[in-house]
This record gives C-alpha cells, sequence and structure tokens, in this order.
C-alpha cells in the first residue's frame, strides 16, 4: 500500500533550521501498526496523523519512531501549517483533539501557527548532582537559584537551568544515564536552558529525550511551553512579558529555530499556555508499506 506523507521544517528561523515532522493527511484508513510502520519510516522525532473527529475539527495522533505519544508541538505546528498551505483550511481558529485534550490552534494570515497546550503543572525537583553527572558537567554549572524541576504542558519534562551559554553549548550528554533517569521519572527527557542567549531571545536551550529515541532536538514546542511557564512561576520574565516569550533551540545542532510562547496569568495564576512558530521547507514523499 502507496501513502502520501509531507515532510517540513517547523519553528525554523532559517531554510536550514526547525524540526523535521511528518504528516500524513486523511488517515483514518490507516491501522495504529501502519501509523507507526510509516512513521518508522519517515524517521523524524514525531510524525502526526490527521483523522476525523467527532469532539473537534480534527483527530491528530502523534507518533515517533517507536511508539505513540500523547502531544507533540512541532508535528502540529507542521500539520496545520500544511493543511493551510494546501488549502485544507484557512486562517482562523480551529480545534484538534489529541491524547493530551482538545486544543486550539490558530493559523495566523502570515501563515504562523500559535497551539494551545494544557495549563502547567508543577512536579518533583530533582537532585543537581544527579543531573550533572548525566550531563557531564559540574554541579556548579547548573543555576544556583532555579531548581531542576519536573514541569508539564502535555509532556513530562525535566528542566534544568544551566549557567551560561558556554556551558549550555559544551555539554557533552551521556545518553544512557539520560535514557536511565528519564525512564525513572517517568519524563519525556531534558530541556536544557540558558538565560544568555544568542539572539537577545529570553532564553536558549536544548533538548535530549534519548528514551524516545531522539538524542537531541532542534526545536521542542511542548518543552518550551513547559520553559516558559517555569520562567514566570520562578520569576525570570514578569507579567509584561508573558506575550512576547522568545526560546531558541538548536543552534548547537546548526539547525536555529525560534520558538514562541504566550501565557495568558491572571494575579500569579497562569490560566493559558500557547505555543507557536513559523514553518518551511514544505513537501511531500510516498511511501509504501505492506
Amino acid at each position: 500500500m502507496k501513502v502520501k506523507a509531507y515532510t517540513i521544517n517547523s519553528f525554523a528561523k532559517t531554510s536550514l533550521g526547525g524540526n523535521g515532522a511528518g504528516v500524513v493527511l486523511d488517515a483514518d484508513y490507516l491501522s495504529d501498526e501502519e501509523m507507526q510502520k510509516i512513521a518508522a519510516v519517515l524517521g523524524f522525532s514525531e510524525t502526526a496523523f490527521v483523522l476525523n473527529s467527532n469532539l473537534a475539527d480534527f483527530k491528530v495522533r502523534f507518533f515517533t519512531p517507536s511508539e505513540e505519544v500523547d502531544l507533540c508541538g512541532h508535528a502540529t505546528i507542521g500539520t496545520f501549517f500544511t493543511m493551510g498551505t494546501l488549502g485544507y483550511i484557512k486562517p482562523g481558529n480551529y480545534l484538534q483533539e489529541t491524547k493530551a485534550g482538545i486544543l486550539g490552534v490558530e493559523i495566523k494570515e502570515d501563515q504562523s501557527i500559535m497551539m494551545s497546550q494544557p495549563l502547567p503543572v508543577f512536579f518533583e525537583t530533582i537532585d543537581k548532582s544527579e543531573i550533572a553527572d548525566s550531563l557531564n558537567i559540574e554541579i556548579a554549572n547548573i543555576h544556583e537559584d532555579l531548581p531542576v524541576q519536573i514541569v508539564s504542558t502535555g509532556l513530562r519534562d525535566i528542566i534544568v537551568p544551566i549557567k551560561n551559554l558556554d556551558v549550555l553549548y559544551s555539554i557533552k550528554p551521556d545518553f544512557k544515564k539520560i535514557f536511565e533517569i528519564s525512564r525513572r521519572y517517568s519524563a519525556v527527557g531534558y530541556h536544557v536552558f540558558s538565560l544568555e542567549t544568542i539572539n537577545f531571545s529570553t532564553a536558549c536551550c536544548r533538548n535530549f529525550a534519548p528514551l524516545f529515541g531522539i538524542p537531541e532536538e532542534s526545536a521542542t514546542g511542548t518543552s518550551n511551553g513547559a520553559l516558559g511557564c517555569y520562567l514566570y512561576k520562578y520569576g525570570k520574565i514578569n507579567f509584561g512579558q508573558t506575550s512576547n516569550i522568545i526560546i531558541e533551540q538548536g543552534y548547537a545542532m546548526k539547525k536555529p529555530s525560534e520558538i514562541f510562547v504566550s501565557l495568558a496569568v491572571e494575579g500569579e495564576k497562569i490560566t493559558g499556555v500557547k505555543v507557536g512558530g513559523r514553518a518551511l521547507n514544505l513537501s511531500s514523499i510516498e511511501i509504501d508499506i505492506e
């Protein structure tokens, strides 16, 4: 059976940047096994499959090369950019049914995409020495005023604050240790960041998720939603900055990416989370699966 899929670079800052995703439209006829095979053949960190929904405008399922996950930010951006570019949908607001809930997606006139994420949940903090060891850095290189903490806006991420940009770029992770720690804490992986940046952004980050077969990811939607909430909770962004959080990612991989985060805040409480960006390099491919 031949299946048409699309490939797209989400959150791309330049034509060489962003995070590649696969998109399969009109996927209702595919079995779970076939979706998994397609995701494995495409080899992206996530591939999105668009189906009919009785609860929202679309149902979207997300598969890594090895398993299904509840939500993927960059694949959502890629999916709605693809549908908009191909004329399936026009600029406006839509709802997608995911395993993380029914979430809003906005397509703007400039074809940038903003997606709603679940409200943040702040889980346990983790001993910094354990994390430093797995990153092959000294514990002194982890920010002394900020915790290592699991935060979720749909997926559990271990947020790791690093003192400066030089240390962030020098990290050579022990992926076996990160795999074991991520599994122990039921987390997707590490989202490691510095408040020092390249382009006067809010933060610069790297993302390691070997538990899901992703040594490093160049742009991560859900993790940066969690990071934005973390930065607000710990006073690193103020009320006036919550609608314009800009995160750099992928520079260590020579894949420059830019992720926008917007928080709705009432008092000290976060009442809404949106993550978005732009996409480039849409193309199609035909896959033959047995």
